[in-house]
């Protein structure tokens, strides 16, 4: 069994006081604008399977199943919500992140993505994804 680390544990999550987990200040403070629909629905699973403290146990395998993602698809959406300031993610750890007393607007969270993916993009810019070589060269996957 893993033992449980909270990623961001500046801002555990507590439970509003209207009537659902969901805290209006995701659309009162418009948080939830600019956000991609796969976002959102990551965003919803992580409030509705996270414990008291937000957190979520579940494999990037089984969200991918739920929501029916791909892999990079999963990456993305989660980087998203990550710069969002939504969720921090601490590999395996998921954390739903509070709403409450944030002044001039969410931060990025902690995302493992954000560290990759810089490094990676200072490596080569010149990069050319899989899936443009596979369609030049033999039309693509199926």
């Amino acid at each position: 069994m893993l033992n449980k680390r909270i990623p961001c544990t500046d801002r555990m999550r507590i439970v509003p006081k209207q009537f659902s987990w969901i805290d209006h200040a995701l659309v009162r403070k418009k948080y939830i604008c600019g956000l991609s629909c796969e976002s959102l629905s990551l965003y919803l699973f992580l409030l509705t399977v996270g414990d008291a403290e937000g957190v979520s146990y579940y494999s990037d395998k089984a969200i991918i199943c739920y929501l029916e993602l791909d892999y990079v698809a999963l990456k993305r959406v989660r980087l998203e919500l990550c710069q969002s300031g939504l969720i921090a993610y601490c590999r395996p750890f998921y954390q739903v992140l509070s709403l409450n007393n944030i002044s001039g607007g969410l931060t990025p969270a902690p995302c493992e993505e954000k560290r990759f993916s810089s490094q990676r993009s200072s490596v080569n810019s010149d990069a050319i994804p899989i899936s443009q070589i596979l369609d030049k060269y033999i039309g693509g996957t199926q």
